[in-house]
């Protein structure tokens, strides 16, 4: 199911499952959207006071000892992003385990839920899918029950642009294909940053909101006290920074958190780990050259790639990685996106299928 309707699923369901007391705790995996969904729900649950509402989200990993069905029901929200295990470097040698990570979460509640998008899995480090979810279960022995959302309401329910996404990054059979238009969603490929930039700007001045993302092919520097972020995309003469990578503001610059929902965004340049979960009225998307079109086919370029954890991915699974990258990055939008590529070939190849309509 696409992260949109899976976020309209839990919206519903949170709030209910609290008032009736059969929910203790909600469930996200990235940081971002769980500061986001902290604010959110503060709002839904009538009279949550912030403890209660900040007690019903945490991350995966916390899970690596808790009781059997010590809670009702887990909502696990992005669950496309399970680990394989919950152990890392910050664990406690007494709390390591080799136990699957989805074995934990399913141990955790009666009914655990997830809510989950195979397409939006971009490390190779995520095992988040369908089937491992059910082999879990039957060694478990559980009961098992998919249910597939089928509403579009990604990219402002234009399930021709979405097809059309799917289609351009072959991660749907048949090759890329020709945008045919359709009324509820505007797409555009323009010559260069700056002119996205501009035209994005228009859109902030009349009231939509609006934010750029990129691939991960540039340095991200540490930003510097009493300094402005280092303006570390540099395309021609267009330079701009990453988003903030703190989770405190960083001059205007908002934390990282709230790149996607703060306005002072518009600022700096997004990554799929801060758009990922979120959406805006207008985005655009940067393909640098870790992903570029050869002729008839995609080239995915690790070398390129900044993203030490991605990279080091053998070709197959960095491949699949940057493809649903810049899936998760192109589907952001919900009135529109634009794109530029930074390969000739490439942005020849996006504009032969934008224009030729």
């Amino acid at each position: 199911m696409s992260g949109v309707r899976a976020q309209i699923t839990a919206n519903t369901l949170i709030p209910t499952l609290v008032e009736q007391h059969f929910f203790e705790y909600g469930y996200h995996a990235s940081k971002a959207e769980v500061r986001s969904w902290e604010r959110s729900v503060a709002v839904l649950v009538a009279g949550a006071r912030a403890p209660r509402v900040q007690k019903l989200f945490t991350y995966y990993n916390n899970f690596i000892n808790s009781e059997p069905n010590d809670l009702d029901v887990l909502i696990c929200d992005e669950a496309h992003r399970i680990r394989e295990t919950s152990t890392n470097r910050f664990t406690r040698a007494i709390h390591r385990t080799d136990r699957p990570q989805v074995e934990e979460l399913i141990d955790a509640a009666r009914v655990p839920v997830f809510l989950l998008d195979e397409d939006q899995i971009v490390k190779p480090t995520e095992r988040g899918s369908v089937e491992e979810i059910r082999r879990a279960a039957e060694r478990m022995g559980c009961t098992f029950k998919v249910v597939s959302l089928d509403g579009q309401f990604r990219c402002g329910g234009s399930q021709a642009y979405d097809y059309w996404v799917q289609r351009l990054l072959e991660l749907k059979p048949g090759g890329p294909i020709t945008w045919e238009g359709d009324e509820a969603f505007e797409v555009s490929v323009d010559d260069g940053p700056s002119i996205i930039e501009t035209r994005l700007q228009r859109m902030l001045e009349d009231g939509y909101s609006a934010r750029i993302a990129a691939g991960y092919c540039w340095s991200w520097s540490t930003p510097e006290n009493g300094e402005p972020l280092a303006e570390d995309i540099s395309i021609g003469g267009w330079r701009r920074p990453w988003n903030n990578p703190k989770s405190t503001k960083h001059g205007e610059a908002p934390g990282r958190e709230f790149w996607a929902t703060d306005p002072a965004g518009f600022g700096q340049i997004g990554c799929v780990y801060t758009a990922q979960g979120f959406e805006y009225d207008y985005g655009a998307v940067i393909f640098g050259p870790d992903l570029v079109w050869r002729t008839d086919h995609w080239v995915a370029r690790p070398e390129y790639s900044h993203d030490k954890q991605v990279k080091k991915a053998d070709r197959t699974a960095f491949d699949r990685a940057i493809r649903n990258t810049y899936k998760v990055l192109l589907t952001r939008g919900m009135r529109g996106m634009r794109m530029y590529s930074t390969d000739a070939e490439t942005q020849e190849f996006l504009r032969s299928l934008v224009e030729a309509n």
